[in-house]
Parts: structure tokens; sequence; C-alpha cells
């Protein structure tokens, strides 16, 4: 009986944990990557001593089987970590969810954030967009406050034109009762999935890369596709070559699959012509002191400040950075409709930084590391299920299985996409 010709396009953490699996069931599949190493944006970069991931990249697990998987995948080097998030408003930081925590903002503030969460568990009104749904979940105070500004602020999109079923699944909603115990006590209780998170005790997050893909002999690197021909089920490279297949797994960025399709229908090129993202600059920083001792990661809602989140690489591992040193990262998003000004960015960071307090003396900044992630988060707009419906069934009617965070164009957290890849290899391979 003939084999089936499997190829995977991208050896980032989908692409590898698809091999990984394939592996465990003794079946055979090549694995094409553009990039003359494996990763995707699961890697690390070693920089003056200090090693850094691209944009905050943290483990965290519903799944015991996953976590377990993975700690064996690590061999055992993974450290767990007891979330310590914040928002930066009204000139400080407070723990983080914003709407969980009223006692730390000022007490008008808080007033008007109680009062509109008790009214908005009243009313139970329907949400027809994400604005609707912020007002209905969390009232006029949250909304004014945090929510709206925050999101408007990372989406670079009208609120009112996003969709919401996303946020159910991502964004933490308290009851009243874990309001007022949080008003009632000191420290306030952790809320949400990511109460806690894992990271590789030593290296980055690019460990987790090197454990996947150890004892794979199948991973051809520097080979980019360029087309898919899918009368014929052969994929094109850059350098020439070309390979049969049966069944082709992409976890490339979904608009990226569309371009080097040929002979495209109309309507699923109109579909791919209606896809929305939004792009991250990410900026990291090697520090000569430790800042924002016990902090993980912050939330800055306001305009004025460029970056919506910053992360500190040394709470996550002391390794990661030289003796008495610390690292950070800053995430800017922008869209093509929003771009950023590249001149001037790195000068606000600075600035920016500076205000808030987290690095008070900028002669600290001592390194510094630069990571454009055109394919940061696919914007969930009014033709967004649609238009990813009508690709993803063309796509597997031509025997084509597009998967992975930026294959399948959803919001998935790492270890989803490990469980993603486990289920494809159960049932479809």
């Amino acid at each position: 009986m003939k084999k089936r010709a499997i190829l995977i396009i991208g050896a980032g953490l989908s692409g590898l944990s698809l091999a990984y699996f394939l592996r465990e069931r003794k079946v055979k599949a090549e694995i094409f990557e553009k990039e003359i190493k494996p990763g995707g944006l699961c890697r690390s970069i070693k920089k003056q001593g200090f090693v850094f991931d691209s944009s905050g990249h943290l483990l965290h697990f519903r799944n015991r089987k996953t976590l377990s998987l993975v700690n064996k995948v690590l061999g055992g080097n993974l450290t767990k970590h007891k979330r310590k998030a914040y928002v930066y408003t009204f000139n400080k930081f407070i723990p983080y969810p914003f709407q969980a925590n009223f006692n730390y903002l000022p007490k008008g503030v808080a007033r008007q954030c109680l009062r509109g969460f008790i009214e908005s568990k009243k009313q139970g009104l329907k949400s027809n967009n994400f604005l609707q749904w912020i007002y209905n979940k969390f009232g006029k105070g949250i909304a004014d406050y945090f929510m709206i500004p925050y999101n408007t602020k990372l989406w670079k999109t009208p609120l009112d034109e996003l969709e919401y079923t996303w946020a159910e699944r991502l964004v933490i909603i308290p009851t009243i009762k874990q309001i007022e115990e949080n008003l009632i006590n000191e420290k306030s209780k952790a809320l949400g999935y990511n109460t806690f998170f894992w990271y590789p005790g030593k290296g980055g997050i690019e460990e987790l890369i090197k454990g996947f893909s150890s004892g794979l002999d199948n991973i051809h690197l520097g080979r980019q596709a360029v087309e898919v021909d899918l009368r014929k089920k052969v994929v094109t490279f850059k350098d020439g070559r070309k390979e049969k297949f049966d069944t082709l797994i992409s976890t490339i960025p979904l608009p990226e699959i569309g371009k080097i399709i040929t002979a495209l229908p109309k309507d699923i090129r109109v579909s791919f012509k209606e896809l929305r993202w939004i792009s991250i600059h990410n900026v990291n920083f090697g520090i000569k002191a430790k800042v924002q001792p016990g902090r993980h990661w912050i939330y800055f809602p306001q305009k004025n400040i460029p970056f919506f989140r910053a992360g500190f690489f040394h709470n996550f591992s002391s390794h990661l950075t030289p003796s008495g040193c610390g690292s950070l990262y800053v995430d800017i998003s922008y869209s093509k409709d929003r771009p950023i000004r590249r001149r001037e960015i790195g000068a606000q960071i600075r600035k920016y930084l500076n205000i808030t307090g987290i690095v008070k003396n900028r002669g600290e900044i001592c390194c510094e590391n630069m990571n454009d992630i055109k394919y940061g988060y696919p914007v969930y707009d009014k033709n967004y299920t649609l238009a990813r419906r009508k690709i993803l069934n063309f796509l597997s009617k031509n025997s084509i299985i597009s998967c992975g965070r930026y294959g399948s164009w959803r919001y998935l957290s790492m270890e989803d996409v490990i469980l993603e890849a486990e289920k494809i290899v159960k049932n479809k391979l």
C-alpha cells in the first residue's frame, strides 16, 4: 500500500507539534520552513548576555495532560509561577484584572465602576458587537475607564465593528461576590484561567521548540513555499524544487497561503481579501538593574503611552539576564490603516518607560532588540467568521489543513496549538 505524502509548511510550534505526534504514530511527514532556524515566533535570541523572546510567550494550562507532555518535552525544565500582573492607571499600578480590584481606584471612580457593574447584571441585555458586550457585561464605569480605551488601543478598530464571542473565553468576568471580597480583603484574589503560568527554568521559550524538534530528521530549513498547485497537488519552493502531496498541512498565516495558491476561485479570493489583522512592534531591553521586582506584566490603556503591554523576562527566569541585570519587553500594536512612526517610536518608548517609573534612569538601558510581528492578532470584525469559514472549507476540500494560531486564524494559546495538533493527527491523518 502506497504511503500518503504529508507535507507540513512552517516549523513553528504548530508544525513541530504535528510532526511530534505523527512520529509517535510512526507516520512520516516532511516539514518545510522558510527560515534557517525552526521556531517561528516561538524563538529566543541571545544578545550581550541577555536572552529575549519575541514578546511574551508564557505557557498557560487548562489541561493536565498538556502540562505533563510539555514537562516531558522540556525534560523537566519547566517552572510554575503565580501570576503577578498589573494595570497602570491613575498614575499607579493596580492588580490585574481592573474589573475586580476597585479598592485600588479613587473612591469616586470605584463607586462608578461598582454601580455600573451591578446594574449591568440586572439588565441582562443581548450583545450585537464587542462594544455592546463590554457595556452589557461590565457597565459604564469599567467600560469607560479601562475596557474601551485598552481595547481601542490594542485593536486599532472601532469596537462596534468587532465580534464579541472570542472575548467570552478570554476576558475575565468576575461575579459581584468576587468583587466584594476583593473590596474587603487587603490582598486581591487572583481570577481567570491564567492565574498561574509556566516558563522554562533555563533558556527562553525556544527551549520548547528544541524539545519538540529533538530527534526529528525531516525538517527542511531555508525552504520557502512560493506556489501551491491544487490540481497537480504540488508545492513549488523558492529554490525551484517541487514536492507532491496527498495532504498539505499549512501552519503559515492564512493570508499567506492565499497568496501562493494558483487559480483561486473569485469568491475565495474575495474572502482572503476580507481578512484583517493587527501587527505588533516588539522591543526588548536589557537593563543594568532589576526593574519591577516580582511583577510579570503590565497593561497600559492610556492613549498617549505607545505600548499596550510591558513584561519582565527576568521575573520569568533569572537565567535570562547577566547577574544583577533585568530585562523587559514592550508591545505596540499597529495596522495598515494606522501605522506607527518608526523614527519616533524608540524615543517615545524610552520616554514613557521613564514617566511610568518602569525604568527610572534611561541610562540603565544597555541592550536593545526589535521584532516586527506582521501577523500579531486576527481582527474579529464583521467579515471574520464567514470569510474564515469559506476559506478553511475550500482548503479542506482541496486536501489542505490550515492550522495553528495563524493557519487557523484564531486567537490560540500555546496549549491550544499543541492540543489542536494532537487532535488533527488523531482524527484527520
